[in-house]
């Protein structure tokens, strides 16, 4: 946590919300309600995850795409589509299966082995 803010960092405050509504609103809701309140709790636990990976994942993702040779993923893409990189299909395989992992360790961990840790 950085000045000028004290605990609880915005992590934990957005656990505490996940939690309060997982354990204690959700057993009491039912239908509709139960349906977005689930919806809005898992919101809340990609939010988490993305603030805690957030960062490390970002850099990986910089330093792939550097090493292809591009600067974003829009490049990326259109040197995919073009076929430029076809010559380096096992590289470029690797790279977008990491990039995925990565993705899906904030957005659905586990989901396809993902093996990163994630919160939430």
């Amino acid at each position: 946590m950085s000045a000028p803010h004290d605990e609880p960092d915005p992590i934990t405050l957005i656990e505490a919300v996940r939690e309060f509504l997982t354990t204690e609103v959700e057993p009491e809701a039912e239908g509709r309600l139960r349906y977005h309140l689930k919806v809005a709790a898992n919101v809340l636990a990609i939010v988490e995850r993305e603030l805690r990976l957030g960062e490390e994942i970002t850099a990986a993702h910089r330093e792939r795409l550097a090493r292809l040779g591009f600067g974003s993923d829009a490049e990326l893409a259109a040197a995919i589509r073009s076929g430029n990189l076809d010559q380096r299909h096992e590289e470029l395989a690797r790279d977008l299966r990491e990039m995925v992992a990565d993705k899906l360790a904030v957005a659905r961990p586990g989901y396809g082995g993902s093996p990163r840790p994630a919160a939430g």
